[in-house]
């Protein structure tokens, strides 16, 4: 089976990605840091909730042409494809990241994986740059892009001054 996503598909899976990495830093949050950790973490889920907010702006200034369906889908099966994509970027079909937190991790714990979660989602957004025609606005996912690796350079300082 052949998908190619428009750039409003590609935007409602950014959202979702979004969405799970702010639910991800939330649930870190609630499971046993310092005060200051717990007050970073939500600052990360915060930044999360904000770039969900950009591509939600992005979605809602596409034209009409790159909201035109690409893929045939006579059942609606589409949603629940892009839904299972968007979740299983890094984990097992059906998990969530915030799944994976036990409790016991610590602050670098988390923002290590936190780091492999966003350069997993640089990946997934360069992969489906070349499913999605030009005509339908493959120059969206630049700017996704630019948001996720801006991200994992945040983190990446976070996790320095956590180290020392």
């Amino acid at each position: 089976m052949s998908f190619k996503f428009n750039a409003d598909e590609l935007l409602e899976m950014a959202l979702e990605i979004e969405q799970n990495g702010a639910e991800f830093y939330k649930r870190a949050a609630e499971m046993g840091q310092s005060q200051s950790e717990r007050a970073m973490l939500l600052e990360l889920a915060a930044m999360e909730e904000d770039h969900e907010k950009t591509f939600a702006e992005m979605r809602s200034g596409l034209t009409d042409g790159e909201r035109k369906e690409t893929t045939y889908d006579p059942h609606g099966e589409l949603p629940s494809y892009l839904q299972a994509m968007a979740d299983k970027q890094v984990v097992k079909k059906g998990e969530k990241p915030a799944d994976r937190l036990t409790g016991e991790e610590t602050i670098e714990d988390i923002l290590r994986f936190a780091i492999g979660l966003e350069k997993d989602s640089v990946v997934f957004y360069l992969g489906l740059q070349e499913l999605v025609p030009a005509r339908l606005g493959r120059e969206r996912i630049d700017d996704i892009l630019k948001e996720e690796m801006n991200h994992i350079a945040q983190l990446g300082d976070l996790l320095r001054c956590a180290r020392k």
